[in-house]
């Protein structure tokens, strides 16, 4: 029986990139269920949504009336997800779904529980730019890997693979980017067997839109201990 692979988007003021990262994603070789959550966008992103909606069949979409987060919007997308393996996927172009096949093959293969996608391990390409999110990046993780035990180089990453079963206990509570740390602890505490690939990636400048801040940092510290001793 073919595995048919649920993909959750989170999209906020994504007008953009929104169509080339639909088509993207339809364009990979699997059986797709494309969740796609309007954060309250103030573009032009959810005319285009309802639009790619009525085209497309392999596209769910839902609309937040308030900007609420990141992490609120794969709460919402994950109630959705129906498919075998649920895979999160950007809307802003740095991640290439061409990757699917490399962080498909350890579940595929009987392997992996949950594969990250991770920046740091030499794919294909990777943008090379700001050292101080890159640092950023480095240390959020290593802090992580220090509470979870594991040995992750990219804890941050966007690309995180799951079984149906794993994604289904997540229980997301974070409403910002500390959805990346509390999905790692919980994934942690259940023992998963986790797997990394490396990816391509095609990071964005601030001025281009990325909207992740020294603020979110220190949010991420207080989530990566929250989650560790919640529960």
């Amino acid at each position: 029986m073919p595995m048919k692979l649920s993909v959750v988007m989170p999209v906020y003021n994504e007008e953009k990139t929104l169509e080339e990262i639909v088509a993207a994603v339809l364009a990979t070789p699997y059986e797709i269920q494309l969740v796609l959550v309007n954060d309250a966008s103030r573009d032009g992103t959810r005319k285009i949504l309802d639009r790619l909606a009525l085209e497309h069949d392999e596209l769910e979409v839902y609309h937040h009336d308030i900007n609420m987060g990141k992490g609120a919007a794969l709460a919402t997308g994950f109630k959705y997800v129906r498919g075998d393996v649920v895979l999160i996927q950007d809307a802003d172009l740095e991640y290439d779904p061409g990757d699917y096949p490399l962080l498909l093959r350890p579940i595929l293969e009987g392997k992996a529980d949950v594969v990250y996608g991770s920046r740091f391990l030499g794919g294909a390409y990777v943008r090379v730019h700001l050292f101080w999110h890159y640092l950023g990046n480095r240390l959020l993780t290593l802090v992580s890997n220090m509470f979870t035990n594991l040995n992750l180089t990219d804890m941050e990453t966007c690309y995180k693979v799951m079984k149906i079963e794993v994604a289904q206990k997540l229980d997301i509570q974070s409403r910002t980017f500390a959805v990346e740390p509390e999905m790692t602890a919980k994934i942690a505490k259940m023992r998963c067997r986790v797997f990394e690939v490396p990816i391509s990636y095609a990071g964005r400048d601030y001025d281009e839109g990325k909207k992740i801040g020294l603020k979110d940092a220190f949010i991420a510290i207080w989530a990566i201990v929250r989650w560790h001793f919640a529960g």
